[in-house]
C-alpha cells in the first residue's frame, strides 16, 4: 500500500475504535454554527463540554473538534472514553517504509505537483464545485484557495503560491506525525539498496 493519511494507514494496520454514531440534528448544528461563529467558539465550546479532549486534542484542527463536540452532545461522554487503542490482529505482516527526502527536493516536487494539477484543469474543477464548497470534504488544500480566487479574496497567482504554502505545511504535519512511529524504516528515495536489505531482512 503507498501513501495515505497517518488515520488511515493505522486504521489498515491496526484497526480503528468504534465511535459511536451521533445525533444528525446535532451534527449539522455543530456544523452551523463552526460556520457562523467560527474556531474560537468551536475551541470554548469543547473546552467547556469535553475538557479532557481539550487538553491533549487538536484544538486548531476544526474536524476533530467538531467531531468532539457533537460526540460529548449526543451521548454525554467523552469521545476519549471510546478510545480503546486495541491493536487488531491481522493476517499479513506488516512492513512501514517512510521516504525521507531533502527539505528542498520536497518542496520542488510539491511545487511542480501544484503546477500540474492547475495545468490539468484543478481552476475548472474548483469552479463546477464551487456550489458545495461548505461540504466539509473540499475544506481541504487545493480547493479552500481557489475558492478564495473565485470570491475575489485573491488573486490567482495568489490562491496558487498559498496552495504550494499550505501543502508544504501540511507536508510537515505528516512528517511530524510519521516520525512519531518507532516502526517505519525511512530511507532515501531512489536509495534501492536499502529497500533491498529492508525486505531481505523480513522473514515470510
Amino acid at each position: 500500500m503507498v501513501g495515505g493519511t497517518g488515520l488511515y494507514i493505522n486504521a489498515f494496520c491496526e484497526g480503528l475504535d468504534a465511535i459511536p454514531s451521533v445525533d444528525p440534528l446535532i451534527r449539522q448544528q455543530v456544523q452551523q454554527q463552526y460556520e457562523q461563529e467560527g474556531i474560537t467558539w468551536l475551541q470554548e465550546q469543547v473546552k467547556e463540554q469535553d475538557p479532557d479532549f481539550f487538553t491533549v486534542g487538536e484544538i486548531l484542527n476544526p474536524q476533530r473538534l467538531m467531531r468532539a463536540l457533537e460526540v460529548k452532545l449526543s451521548t454525554g461522554h467523552s469521545i476519549l472514553s471510546f478510545r480503546k487503542r486495541e491493536k487488531k490482529q491481522r493476517p499479513f505482516q506488516v512492513v512501514k517504509i517512510g521516504l525521507n527526502p531533502s527539505k528542498k527536493l520536497l518542496h520542488e516536487h510539491i511545487h511542480q505537483r501544484v503546477d500540474r494539477m492547475m495545468a490539468s484543469g484543478l481552476l475548472e474543477e474548483v469552479k463546477r464545485l464551487e456550489p458545495f464548497k461548505n461540504l466539509n470534504a473540499l475544506r481541504t488544500v487545493g480547493y479552500s484557495e481557489l475558492f478564495d480566487h473565485l470570491q475575489g479574496k485573491l488573486s490567482l497567482d495568489e490562491a496558487v503560491d498559498a496552495i504550494k504554502i499550505n501543502t508544504r505545511h501540511y507536508a510537515k504535519r505528516q512528517l511530524t506525525w510519521f516520525r512519531k512511529d518507532p516502526s517505519i524504516q525511512w530511507i532515501e528515495p531512489g536509495d534501492w539498496e536499502a529497500l533491498e536489505k529492508i525486505a531481505q531482512a523480513r522473514e515470510y
